[in-house]
């Protein structure tokens, strides 16, 4: 079972932003899903907890920029259309972290 959640997390953090670049924003999807993979340094902030991993924490509103307000943030950053994408690749992070959250409890 944990093969399964390793493959689908993963899956969600590196395949389907692709897929979600090449369908929406057909012109530039390859620019777009670098983006979305580059939203994924998010995940530095699991540097500042002991143990840096643990395979059945919940990442959200643990590690600081995975909190509420964070999160809160990142939605404010679907507002301009400069930030916009990079919104959406961390907001993605957020649900695909959410998935796990609820595989695990």
């Amino acid at each position: 079972m944990e093969i399964i959640r390793f493959i689908i997390h993963y899956g969600m953090h590196f395949i389907v932003p692709g897929i979600i670049a090449f369908l929406f924003f057909k012109n530039s999807w390859k620019k777009v899903w670098f983006i979305f993979i580059l939203t994924m340094s998010i995940d530095l902030d699991h540097l500042l907890a002991t143990p840096i991993f643990e395979a059945n924490r919940c990442s959200i509103n643990f590690h600081p920029l995975h909190s509420y307000y964070a999160i809160g943030i990142y939605c404010l950053l679907l507002i301009p259309t400069k930030t916009r994408i990079v919104a959406i690749g961390l907001l993605f992070h957020i649900v695909t972290d959410s998935i796990d959250c609820l595989w695990i409890h």
